[in-house]
């Protein structure tokens, strides 16, 4: 059996992007210590998401490179991998990304959002055109970027079919007016969202290891799933810490992603 251990950074959501970043290095030493091979923040969580309605600063290429060479210090002095949800300007705009830093520092890559949500189209104007998967140790993955693994199957079986074991999902959300607040994972009078985790995991027989930010009242939280798409860890909802996991590869075998007919990505 080859175990691995992961954290998934459900901390409190950042006030300023100063602060995203010094709850990042903190969280990222913190996961180190629980002795994590890999820790996930949640989508775009360094500078802070840009919620629609709300007033965000401009962005800022030369705070996000700052940012990004403090949180690849954390990494290394952790001696982990760490999946950094963020942005970046590119030539066609801002874009939803994840920086993904090796455990001596250096960025393997990103995985920039491919799908987004329509209410994103115009805070974001940019989306991604390519999909990749990483390693770490024994670990090899892939990233989603919440409303991708909502609402798009394809995104996670896209991995899977080239050797993804998990798929991590960084996302965003808080409570909303009047929304559910539950207090079991996947409660059936919460929405969609949870559940489709759970399809994702057993229609491509992996894990998937969703995250998100602790907030009051928020509908849905952080959790991990298995391969047989059952349950294995949430955090409390609006709860902040690190939830920490050990997973057993041996039972990730992608067999029914493998065994899929098509591939439409």
């Amino acid at each position: 059996m080859s175990t691995v251990r992961i954290a998934l950074a459900n901390v409190r959501v950042p006030a300023t992007p100063r602060e995203s970043v010094l709850l990042a290095t903190s969280t990222v030493a913190a996961a180190g210590q629980e002795g994590a091979l890999v820790v996930c923040f949640p989508e775009c969580f360094v500078p802070g998401y840009r919620w629609p309605g709300s007033t965000a600063q401009p962005p800022d290429p030369a705070f996000l490179e700052r940012a990004w060479s403090e949180v690849a210090n954390a990494a290394k002095g952790a001696n982990i991998t760490v999946i950094l949800g963020t942005e970046r300007m590119t030539n066609r705009g801002l874009q939803i990304t994840a920086c993904v830093i090796n455990p001596d520092g250096t960025i393997a890559g990103w995985q920039d959002k491919v799908q987004l949500d329509p209410s994103e189209d115009a805070i974001y104007p940019a989306f991604g055109m390519e999909r990749r998967v990483f390693t770490a140790g024994p670990l090899s993955f892939g990233v989603v970027i919440c409303h991708e693994g909502w609402r798009y199957p394809e995104t996670v079986r896209w991995a899977v079919r080239r050797g993804a074991q998990v798929v991590f999902h960084p996302h965003a959300h808080v409570a909303e007016p009047g929304g559910y607040r539950p207090v079991t994972f996947a409660d059936p009078a919460n929405t969609f969202h949870e559940k489709a985790l759970l399809c994702r995991a057993a229609e491509n027989t992996c894990y998937i290891a969703s995250v998100n930010c602790a907030s009051e009242g928020v509908g849905i939280t952080s959790a991990v799933v298995r391969p047989d798409g059952t349950l294995q860890c949430y955090q409390p909802y609006g709860q902040a810490g690190l939830l920490v996991a050990d997973l057993d590869l041996s039972t990730a075998t992608g067999l029914l992603a493998s065994r899929c007919r098509t591939s439409p990505l």
